[in-house]
């Protein structure tokens, strides 16, 4: 975290919302200890920065903790899920029409098949997460329409998500394929090498495919002369994380852009997400400082 996003930023009133956040259905289908409500999720959380209803007081707690250290942490989740749109309308209107969304997080509209259907309606989109409660919440409001299915997996075991039935079903693997991994990496650690979980996922899509990725970082806006690395700030929220389901493993710009692999990126590379082919008003240093997350889209050739 940088020192500037401690202490000031864009007002969250000031940053588009998102919705409409309607509350979720009660979790059901699932037994109650494959539903960890004692400790927080990240995906519960990253519901409570955009303003959704569907946590619990744990994720609550957690997520204030992390808005005490870094009070800018929703803008920087609204500005990661507008890149995610920008980056599936880019890539829908290259044509694809096939998109596997890992870590999808609790449905917050518009949703990735949404998004692809405004200009292609016959997109087939597989949602994952590793949360039961995601995939209650998924089978009301994501799953409900054509085409459309969810797989409770997980990043870490790559295999048996692309060998999952819901995914062999929807998803063709002679055609490319859009992979979404749109703030997820960084619940990875080192030692579970997020680079060879990407190769493996990879190797099982054709020349066209897509790489979608935003990722969390601790260092400062590199174009914003005030800006460093505030190190008590960006330990306190690596700790809240500490307590969750998975740990917060930031990463620098230079240990963002080789998990790409054999994805080659595309134009402007891996920046803020608010510079990534923006469709308005470009932010200001300050604002790209307070924006935690890079993001970029690469093509398998």
């Amino acid at each position: 975290m940088s020192e500037q996003g401690i202490s000031g930023g864009t007002p969250d009133d000031a940053v588009p919302d998102f919705g409409p956040y309607v509350q979720g259905p009660e979790p059901s289908g699932f037994a109650a200890e494959e539903i960890d409500t004692s400790r927080p999720h990240p995906a519960r959380m990253y519901d409570y920065y955009l303003g959704g209803w569907d946590n619990y007081e744990v994720d609550r707690v957690a997520a204030e903790r992390v808005i005490e250290v870094h009070p800018q942490v929703r803008l920087s989740a609204r500005a990661n899920r507008a890149f995610m749109r920008r980056a599936v309308r880019a890539l829908t209107a290259g044509g694809i029409r096939q998109f596997i969304d890992i870590g999808t997080g609790i449905p917050t509209s518009p949703n990735t098949h949404e998004v692809a259907r405004e200009t292609a309606p016959d997109t087939r989109v597989v949602y994952v997460d590793n949360d039961p409660i995601v995939a209650t919440h998924a089978g009301a409001r994501l799953t409900n329409t054509e085409h459309t299915g969810f797989v409770l997996g997980d990043v870490r075991d790559p295999k048996a998500l692309l060998d999952h039935p819901t995914v062999r079903e929807l998803i063709d693997f002679d055609r490319p394929v859009a992979l979404l991994l749109v703030a997820v990496l960084h619940f990875v650690r080192d030692d579970e090498d997020p680079a060879a979980l990407i190769a493996t996922l990879a190797e099982a899509l054709p020349a066209g495919s897509h790489l979608v990725l935003s990722h969390a970082t601790g260092e400062p806006y590199e174009d914003y002369a005030e800006g460093r690395t505030d190190e008590q700030a960006r330990d306190g929220v690596v700790n809240v994380y500490k307590s969750a389901t998975a740990s917060l493993n930031l990463r620098s710009k230079a240990g963002i852009e080789p998990l790409f692999g054999p994805f080659a990126l595309l134009e402007p590379g891996v920046v803020r997400v608010p510079l990534w082919r923006p469709d308005g008003a470009v932010p200001g240093a300050r604002e790209l400082n307070n924006t935690i997350f890079y993001g970029g889209v690469g093509r398998k050739d």
